[in-house]
């Protein structure tokens, strides 16, 4: 913003206005958009933290033996073979 005001005022007549005004709407654009990003940021980070208790606590659940032979129920008998 400083440099299109600078701009602005040592080139003169409307081809100063036109190189302030652009300079300035870039400027504030890009605040606007490094706004956007921080608070991208900000709900990533919250996110993350949200998913690191919630994985603790399924840690903190789970039985200490698990039984890997056993087989989910199909909600029906096998199949015979033949």
């Amino acid at each position: 913003m400083l440099v299109g005001g600078l701009c602005g005022w040592v080139v003169p007549g409307l081809t100063g206005e036109i190189i302030r005004l652009s300079l300035i709407s870039v400027a504030l654009g890009v605040v606007v958009l490094l706004v956007f990003y921080e608070v991208g940021l900000s709900e990533d980070r919250e996110r993350a933290r949200e998913e690191g208790e919630r994985e603790r606590e399924r840690e903190q659940r789970k039985p200490e033996h698990e039984d890997k032979e056993s087989r989910p129920w199909l909600g029906r008998p096998p199949r015979r073979p033949g």
